[in-house]
This record gives C-alpha cells, sequence and structure tokens, in this order.
C-alpha cells in the first residue's frame, strides 16, 4: 500500500500580517507541504496560477479585488479549493461561511466546500452572540441593534501597524473609533450571518495595543421578543456551545474573568483560537461581549480550523485553546 501523499497548501498573500501569521502556524506541521513562491514572482499571473493548481487548497490573504482575481485563475478546475480571508466572498452566494461554530450543519458544510470564506474578526464575536439568541427567538430579527468593539492596531494592516510603533505617543495611545460613517465592510456578513433583517449599527475603536479585541452588544430587555434575564442568556449560550472546544461561555456572576473584579481586558484570549463569551447587565439591560484574538480566531487561526476541517484533519491541529 502507497503512503498517503501529504496535503499541499499555498498561502496567495503570504508577506501579509494575516498570511505570515498562518504560514508560521502550518510551518511546524509534518502533514502538509506548503507550496512557495519566490517573492519576485509573487504577482505573476501564470505563477501563481501554476501554484493554486498545485495546491489542495490555497488560502489567500490578499485585499477583496485581488482575492476574486485569484478565484478567476482557477475558472474551469472543479478541483481546485480556496479558503478567502478577504471580504470579498463572506456574503456570495456558492461560498460557505468559515465559522463552525455559527450554526447547526455549519461544519459539516466547511468540511465538504470547495469555496469557504474566512470570517472577518468583528463578525466572529458578532455573530457568535447574537445568531443563538435570534435563534432562540429571544432577540427579533428587525431589533435595532448597535453594536461596538475595541480591537488591537494589527488588524488595520501594516500602515495602521507602522502608525502605531513608530508614531508620536501622544497621537496614537488613545483609544480612536473610526468607521465613523457606519459602512464597516464587516456589516454586510454581521447582518447575516446573525440573522438579521437589518444592518446593525457598528463603531469599531482602535486600541493602544496589538492584538486581542472586545466585541460589545447591548440589548433593552423591554424591546426583545420576551425577556429574558442575563442568567437565562447565558444558559442559552452554554447550551449552544457546549461541545465547541473554541468557544467558552463564562458563567455569568463570575468576576474572576474580570482585572481586579471590574475591568475586561481584550487581551484575555491572545494567542489562542478561543472565544470567551461573557453576559453582563441586570433584569432591565444586557451587555455582551466576545473576547478574541483578532489574529487567531479572527483571521489566521480560523484559517487554520478550516483548513484542518477541508483537508479532513482534527480541526484543532496546530491550534491553542
Amino acid at each position: 500500500m502507497l503512503p498517503r501523499r501529504m496535503a499541499r497548501v499555498f498561502i496567495d498573500g503570504q508577506e501579509g500580517t494575516t498570511g505570515l501569521e498562518i504560514q508560521e502556524r502550518l510551518a511546524r506541521r509534518s502533514d502538509l507541504e506548503l507550496i512557495s513562491i519566490a517573492a519576485e514572482r509573487r504577482k505573476d499571473r501564470e505563477a501563481r496560477r501554476a501554484c493554486i493548481e498545485a495546491a489542495d487548497v490555497t488560502i489567500l490573504c490578499l485585499p477583496d479585488a485581488a482575492a476574486k482575481e485569484a478565484v478567476a485563475l482557477a475558472e474551469g478546475s472543479s478541483r481546485v479549493r480556496f479558503i478567502d480571508a478577504s471580504t470579498a466572498h463572506r456574503t456570495a452566494p456558492g461560498w460557505i461561511y468559515g465559522l463552525p461554530e455559527l450554526a447547526p450543519g455549519q461544519r459539516e458544510q466547511i468540511r465538504g466546500a470547495r469555496l469557504v470564506s474566512n470570517p472577518g474578526c468583528h463578525a466572529t464575536g458578532f455573530a457568535l452572540l447574537l445568531r443563538p439568541l435570534v435563534d432562540a427567538g429571544v432577540v427579533p430579527r428587525d431589533y435595532p441593534i448597535f453594536a461596538q468593539s475595541i480591537t488591537g492596531f494589527s488588524g488595520g494592516g501594516k500602515k495602521l501597524i507602522q502608525a502605531f510603533e513608530e508614531g508620536p505617543p501622544e497621537k496614537v495611545a488613545p483609544p480612536r473609533p473610526y468607521a465613523l460613517a457606519l459602512q464597516h465592510k464587516h456589516l454586510p456578513e454581521m447582518q447575516h450571518m446573525s440573522g438579521l433583517s437589518h444592518l446593525p449599527g457598528f463603531v469599531p475603536i482602535v486600541g493602544p495595543f496589538y492584538r486581542g479585541m472586545l466585541v460589545s452588544v447591548p440589548l433593552e430587555v423591554r424591546a426583545l421578543a420576551r425577556a429574558v434575564s442575563p442568567q437565562e442568556v447565558s444558559a442559552i449560550y452554554a447550551e449552544r456551545y457546549a461541545r465547541e472546544r473554541y468557544v467558552r461561555v463564562v458563567p455569568f456572576g463570575d468576576d474572576g474573568a474580570l482585572d481586579d473584579g471590574t475591568h475586561l481586558s481584550p487581551l484575555g484570549c491572545n494567542d489562542t483560537n478561543r472565544v470567551d463569551l461573557f453576559v453582563f447587565g441586570h433584569a432591565s439591560q444586557l451587555f455582551l461581549t466576545a473576547r478574541l484574538d483578532n489574529l487567531g480566531k479572527g483571521a489566521s487561526g480560523a484559517a487554520v480550523q478550516n483548513l484542518n476541517l477541508m483537508l479532513g484533519a482534527d480541526e484543532g491541529t496546530g491550534l491553542t485553546v
């Protein structure tokens, strides 16, 4: 019996922040062969096409337009499989959303998919918070959601990273809201994957730290489809994610996860593929928060998790809880 061939993986855009992190996670593995392309040929269409066609799975870490171009290079081939880390295909027909924990059956769809879209970091936390409550009939689909997120500056790419690492302290030290026109690029997937009938309002904030994030959603109990307590919401999460190794539901009232019992750090899931879910509030108001590493479960970790599923490997290979 011939030995099984190692799976071949090509990272198109490996020089970017997400690509580098994926490469770091995969380089230590003995079950994969990474296809490389010379630096001077990274923009050569035919060289890229050859790498894509030679790979079992190609992971795209590119701007939207370049990601669409890469997929077009393999047009006509039913064998080539993609994981796209851009926003280009997250709500596109024919693409499977790469968040295994989203809903029952999502993991099985990813396993058999040829085209998988990697979720956005903000959208990952948002969907994990909202989708169970929409499915349970607690949050109406037309609820006027307004969410916020504070994230490390690594999510902004090379230009923002350079600004924070080299800029004057008085300019980069304070947290800064952005996307103030309320048109953040993650909004379509946030709405669609959460089951909402309207786009949520959303303002992210970039903080003076490299990685880590908190995605938060406040809710007015009087405006929900039915009244629920913080304890009931926590129980809905606990039941929904009971078998998920990368989602941890922190029990309501557990102040041990807070700094000095009062402050919630965005750094608590850094260097892991874990999402922590918190429920705060009282009988009249709820404040739901998801904590994750924007470069881990919010980007490269999610891509590796999806890759493992697509290749039939253990879902956690190369990942840290």
